[in-house]
């Protein structure tokens, strides 16, 4: 009995089901074209979002949002200087968020970059994160001084940082009395006191990156024999 074979046409070019193609002299395949291939999807993690986006030099944990984080990813932070830092620990919550705790000793702005176990990584297009020293005190916190009733005074409140730092205040100060955002003078004249009281206020000084650094302050209006009043 002759048995039959099934013998598959060989094309130059296939492009259907069930032809193949021919090498050619020096053995290689032709070019195939990339968008008729099937199944070789790469699925890249991607990144939304971080917060927070600026830090200081100390460890600082950090949440990035994105998809497709695999368990568990390598995370790199990277300056734009070409220094790579890598995230002290990494913790994947879903395949949307990350956790991370990083620790950059220079200040300066970084890109993160997210590499799957698999490979397949991303780099984020911009550099997302800020390294940046936060606000210090040179005031001590405390008593400023005091001021008579119905008197002109001017105390000074200072912080430094690496950018403009600006201040506002939460609290009470001497009726009269107003905070120069710019300056951290506190200057007026006292109105309203009739009995020696302490006012009782909060600075917060603020630099360009938004970082701040709190302070309680105090200043003290004092009402003298003059001021007090008159018994019979």
């Amino acid at each position: 009995m002759t048995r039959a074979k099934n013998i598959a046409t060989v094309y130059s070019n296939a492009n259907t089901a069930n032809e193949f193609v021919k090498l050619d002299g020096s053995t290689r395949l032709p070019a195939l074209d990339g968008s008729q291939l099937t199944g070789v999807a790469e699925t890249k993690p991607t990144i939304t979002s971080i917060s927070p986006n600026t830090i200081d030099n100390t460890q600082t944990q950090i949440v990035i949002t994105g998809t497709n984080f695999e368990i568990t990813p390598n995370v790199e932070l990277i300056s734009t200087t070409g220094a790579i830092t890598l995230a002290d620990t990494v913790t994947r919550n879903s395949s949307t968020q990350l956790t991370i705790n990083a620790t950059l000793a220079t200040d300066g702005t970084y890109f993160i970059r997210i590499e799957n176990p698999n490979g397949l990584a991303v780099r984020s297009s911009t550099a997302l994160l800020t390294v940046s020293d936060a606000p210090t005190w040179t005031t001590a916190a405390g008593s400023l001084g005091s001021v008579a009733a119905g008197s002109a005074g001017s105390f000074t409140v200072v912080a430094t940082s690496d950018s403009a730092v600006t201040y506002s205040y939460t609290g009470s100060l001497p009726g009269g009395f107003t905070l120069n955002p710019s300056t951290g003078v506190i200057s007026g004249t006292e109105s309203g006191a009739t009995a020696e009281t302490n006012y009782n206020f909060t600075v917060t000084a603020t630099d360009a990156e938004s970082q701040t650094a709190s302070r309680a302050f105090t200043i003290t209006v004092t009402v003298g024999i003059n001021n007090a009043g008159q018994f019979n």
